[in-house]
């Protein structure tokens, strides 16, 4: 199964999963996401993503200087951000849900 669209579906789900485990910034976000096993994931995307919720006020953001190259921008989750990820993990455990016990059946059939 192609795993691309599957990522996309659910891309706004990992990236606020992870900023809510620990403020990130956006390579770290990336590098956290395919360390979980979304290996396809694409950095273009999740900087993307990044913005996006941030437009939308589910994360905050700030800057970190670095001594080693350029500050940094920092991610962190918001009240809303929490919001949406508690709504859209109940959608995506209910969905999860429903494809296991169609596989067990179809599965159990074969």
């Amino acid at each position: 199964m192609e795993t691309t669209q599957l990522v996309k579906g659910v891309l706004d789900l990992a990236v606020l999963a992870v900023v809510a485990r620990e403020d990130g910034y956006g390579y770290d976000v990336v590098r956290r996401i395919r360390a979980a096993g979304l290996e396809d994931v694409g950095e273009a995307s999740v900087y993307g993503t990044l913005r996006r919720l941030f437009a939308a006020g589910a994360l905050t953001s700030y800057v970190v200087p670095s001594d080693e190259g350029p500050h940094r921008k920092y991610y962190g989750i918001t009240g809303e951000g929490r919001a949406i990820l508690e709504r859209q993990g109940k959608t995506w455990r209910t969905f999860a849900g429903t494809m296991n016990d169609l596989l067990k059946d179809a599965e159990a059939v074969a």
